[in-house]
């Protein structure tokens, strides 16, 4: 068994860091792995998979598709274009692939079309629902036998869902579930979306439950989606992207959803973060930075060996001035990690150096993983955190941890049945 290393802060080590201390001198704890073996690569770094592996993609579906596509698929098989239209309305807007339910369609060629439009994505495979009933966990099965999961909340007045974007992950960082087993495949544009539909198909059947008693809005469907699920999204950029299209395109082309509600979240893969700035779509972006010195971030995210603190950040604020879209920063608080208040400190140095009002940090406390050594920070520790940031003037918010009783939360998704 491997226990985990104290070693002096390695605030000494990095030029940027105040110059001035706490007087309390906490232990720093540095990432290892237990209960598992990371994969490294020849030079014993821990190994980074970008490309997916050449495996066979689902067939293609009707969400894999753009509307003038549909009518082209449709005109393909003797029928006329404006089925295409009416069969979007099913999917899209009334969560269905039932053929029996589709009487605007011929009858004689309806079996016909669904087989050909609707090919089986997601099986359901089993479902964790929490005591109170605001939060779903889906295990799904693949066309292939993959696992992926995704995760349904329910708030005031808004429904999230937690879409995996990847077959496992390639970032190989050891603190999440995820990325223990590496990267199977990338995911379909298809395949991120009929998440939603079916977790849509669960709302309007009811089984999203514990309704507003008071008279107050309850949504209906899935208004709100964080790309925070398996996988690393800007790994898998043009799929990922496509399906964000899909999501906000009005039906019958798509789903009609709001850009605002839609996040996408990056360990920091800052080409693609830019690129991500020119797309003119207006998502939330979200930074999962967890560390703001090189020394731990290595360490802690394994991308970080080619894409550092300060460059990600540059990206983060260069799709800030693009977009004019506020940028979040996740930061997961792990005990005597992270959670330093000089790391605080030089968390509010970066980014304050980059200007006001750009960026809203959410520190997490951690979700430990079966088998995890680590832990979530101290709640005296974390409140010493957030004070410091928001002394420091960035405005800051503890994150709500939802699901962590059914391992729904972040970081805690590994696809087991």
């Amino acid at each position: 068994m491997t226990s985990p290393k104290n070693t002096p802060s390695p605030a000494a080590a990095d030029a940027t860091a105040p110059t001035t201390r706490p007087s309390r001198r906490p232990a720093q704890v540095m990432p290892a792995t237990e209960g598992w073996k990371q994969a490294k690569d020849p030079a014993g770094r821990p190994l980074l998979q970008f490309k997916s592996p050449r495996v066979s993609q689902p067939p293609t579906h009707l969400a894999d598709m753009t509307l003038p596509e549909r009518e082209a698929k449709f005109k393909e098989m003797g029928l006329p274009a404006f089925r295409a239209k009416q069969l979007s309305v099913h999917y899209f807007q009334h969560y269905t692939t039932d053929p029996e339910l589709m009487s605007d369609l011929p009858k004689d060629r309806r079996a016909e079309i669904v087989d050909t439009m609707f090919p089986k994505l997601l099986t359901e495979v089993k479902r964790l629902t929490t005591d109170n009933g605001d939060t779903i966990k889906f295990l799904w099965r693949l066309f292939d036998g993959s696992l992926v999961e995704s995760v349904l909340m329910r708030y005031t007045g808004r429904v999230t869902l937690c879409v995996s974007s990847q077959c496992g992950c390639g970032m190989n960082c050891p603190f999440c579930a995820t990325g223990q087993a590496g990267l199977t495949r990338n995911m379909s544009t298809a395949e991120i979306l009929d998440q939603i539909v079916q977790a849509n198909r669960v709302i309007a059947e009811g089984g999203l439950g514990h309704l507003r008693r008071d008279g107050g809005h309850d949504a209906e469907r899935v208004t709100n989606i964080v790309f925070m699920g398996m996988g690393e999204p800007l790994a898998n950029y043009k799929r990922v992207m496509n399906a964000v299209h899909r999501m906000v395109a009005e039906g019958p082309e798509g789903l009609g959803m709001s850009a605002r509600g839609i996040t996408v979240s990056t360990v920091g893969l800052a080409p693609a973060i830019n690129k991500l700035a020119q797309e003119g779509l207006g998502i939330t972006f979200a930074l999962s930075l967890h560390a703001p010195d090189d020394e731990l971030r290595d360490e802690l995210i394994p991308v970080n060996d080619k894409w550092k603190v300060d460059e990600v950040l540059d990206a983060a604020y260069n799709y800030y001035k693009v977009t004019g879209r506020r940028v979040s920063i996740e930061y997961a608080l792990i005990k005597d990690m992270n959670d330093h208040p000089w790391r605080a400190e030089l968390l509010a140095k970066k980014l304050n150096q980059r200007g006001r009002g750009w960026v809203h940090v959410n520190p997490i406390p951690l979700n430990p993983t079966p088998g995890s050594i680590w832990t979530s920070s101290e709640p005296e520790v974390m409140q010493e955190f957030i004070d410091t940031l928001i002394d420091n003037g960035v405005p800051t918010t503890l994150r709500d941890t939802r699901g962590k009783e059914i391992d729904g939360a972040c970081g805690q998704l590994a696809a087991a049945e």
